[in-house]
């Protein structure tokens, strides 16, 4: 089972290093520590996350900063604010950014470890119902349609294989959001051996072909990690 990864800025290195070993060894977790703002949106753009733990205040970038772009990227991933504040108006910017909880220092490492883990199997839950229960989506001008593998715009409708359908709604459920080349291959070919992997790669080439009358509709590779389907 592939480690889930956590994204810890923290700009003091004693409680980063502490917090890094505890949550490697007591959680099983794979944690990139960054020491500063600037640092942790360079790791979270080149990477991806499961959950992100930011502290407020950091040198270069604040969390409140870093979180703001870190939700222009994905506006989905879980976060976590850290801040020797106590005050509510930290608390309330902090829920207004789009943060999923915050922790006030000096905090039980414990404690941190199962707002995490509570984080982390809720959004699995969320991701888990989306799978079940999303069949339909609109791309810009396109209308799709999963169950009966149609794209229809202006009344003209191109028919799907189920593969191109299977990875269209893959690319729907992650818009504008990273879908890893990996995922792909698991959930569709259940393999991500080479072979497959030229193969979804016909089919990528196949869905451009089909999205291409609307150019506010792009689907890119994103370099080492996989593809995203912008919708601007």
């Amino acid at each position: 089972m592939q480690q889930q990864k956590i994204l810890l800025v923290e700009d003091d290195p004693n409680l980063g290093l502490l917090l890094e070993d505890y949550l490697q060894i007591k959680g099983k977790f794979k944690v990139v520590l960054a020491k500063d703002g600037d640092a942790g949106l360079r790791a979270f753009t080149a990477d991806d996350f499961d959950i992100c733990i930011l502290d407020v205040m950091m040198p270069k970038k604040d969390g409140f900063t870093l979180a703001k772009e870190i939700r222009k990227i994905n506006a989905h991933i879980p976060l976590i604010f850290a801040t020797a504040k106590g005050m509510m108006d930290d608390k309330t910017t902090a829920y207004n950014l789009g943060g999923d909880d915050y922790i006030t220092k000096p905090f039980r490492i414990e404690e941190l470890l199962l707002r995490i883990n509570a984080l982390l199997k809720r959004s699995k839950n969320d991701d888990t119902k989306n799978d079940n229960q999303a069949t339909t989506f609109t791309i810009g001008s396109y209308y799709f349609d999963y169950t009966n593998q149609v794209i229809t715009r202006d009344e003209q409708q191109q028919k799907l294989s189920t593969k191109e359908a299977e990875l269209l709604r893959l690319l729907c459920l992650k818009i504008n959001d990273v879908l890893t080349r990996e995922e792909a291959l698991l959930k569709i070919w259940h393999d991500d051996n080479y072979f497959n992997g030229r193969s979804m790669d016909v089919f990528l080439s196949k869905l451009r072909k089909f999205l291409k009358d609307d150019d506010k509709v792009e689907i890119i590779n994103v370099h080492g990690r996989g593809y995203k389907l912008l919708v601007n």
